[in-house]
């Protein structure tokens, strides 16, 4: 038992210590999410609107349960048709990881181009600001007289400008987006503290398949590249069972595996649940990590009722 204190200690402080570098040295990665097919307007705005209801999502991520200091994230989005051809939205995210907190508040805007029957291209832009605290007295240091952790990083604002765009029909979709295209730095005069965030580029995809009146298949694939580290992919397969209940499976690639359901409670209501099992060596001391999502639509006599469903 002690060894084993021991060892989750020794990997805590690991992870600050990485955790520490990245905001540095190198750049910060956005938040991911094992449930990105029903969350796609927090990366690409081009999303927004394109459901043809007002839309409001909510989600809960916590990650690497068991380790101490690991992320935390509250992500909230909300979008309405504005018309047959615009949509608007907002996407608030709240993010904890070790010794930093940060939080991000933006508006998306879309406009959709309909090209023949019922394909349509929406161009999507967001603007809006980040809020980014790093704390380093919560970090366990070996030398705290090192002039990096002199001095903490407060309340440093930021601007976002981001752009997206959005191919798609009631069957499949394709999507590619950029959620911040500055390059920021937050940097202390009096200290020699940086923490960097660089562009994120992502792309999305994915397919509804009938296999029959009452099941149908929706595979679908994430990827984000990011200057400085190594491409990240996440491919997922669900099963739709009588528009009601889904279940399925995902994987990112070197890092988890994960198991996926959801059910629709009613015509406007949907909660979905992840799990994600840790498959590095990180997963020998924590005991995985939770997602729980809800949506709801809101339809009425100002939006379209869809007389085909949308499943994503």
């Amino acid at each position: 038992m002690k060894y084993n204190n021991i060892k989750k200690r020794a990997t805590y402080m690991c992870c600050m210590a990485l955790v520490c570098i990245g905001f540095t040295l190198n750049a910060q990665q956005d938040s991911q999410f094992t449930q990105y097919m029903y969350n796609t307007q927090t990366i690409n705005p081009a999303y927004a609107g394109t459901r043809d209801a007002a839309s409001l999502f909510s989600l809960y991520r916590t990650q690497w349960v068991g380790l101490e200091g690991a992320p935390r994230t509250l992500n909230f989005t909300a979008s309405i048709p504005m018309n047959d051809f615009t949509g608007l939205g907002i996407s608030v995210i709240s993010d904890e990881i070790g010794p930093s907190t940060e939080q991000t508040l933006a508006v998306d805007f879309s406009y959709v181009i309909p090209i023949q029957d019922d394909l349509k291209f929406a161009f999507g832009v967001k603007g809006g600001i980040n809020l980014l605290n790093v704390d380093f007295t919560k970090l366990l240091i070996y030398d705290p007289t090192e002039l990096i952790f002199q001095n903490n990083i407060d309340n440093r604002l930021t601007p976002i400008i981001g752009v997206g765009g959005y191919l798609y029909t009631n069957k499949w979709y394709f999507g590619i987006s950029v959620p911040n295209m500055l390059k920021t730095e937050h940097y202390d005069d009096s200290t020699i503290s940086t923490a960097t965030e660089r562009l994120n580029l992502y792309a999305i995809g994915g397919y509804v398949f009938s296999l029959n009146n009452n099941l149908k298949f929706k595979p679908a694939i994430l990827a984000k590249a990011l200057d400085g580290a190594p491409l990240s992919v996440d491919v997922s397969a669900n099963f739709l069972l009588n528009e009601k209940f889904t279940a399925g499976v995902a994987y990112r690639f070197d890092a988890a595996f994960s198991a996926l359901a959801g059910f629709q409670v009613s015509e406007g209501l949907m909660i979905g649940y992840a799990y994600d099992l840790d498959t590095t060596g990180l997963g020998n001391y924590n005991s995985g990590s939770h997602e729980i999502f809800l949506r709801f639509d809101i339809f009425g006599d100002s939006y379209k009722r869809l007389t085909t469903p949308r499943f994503f």
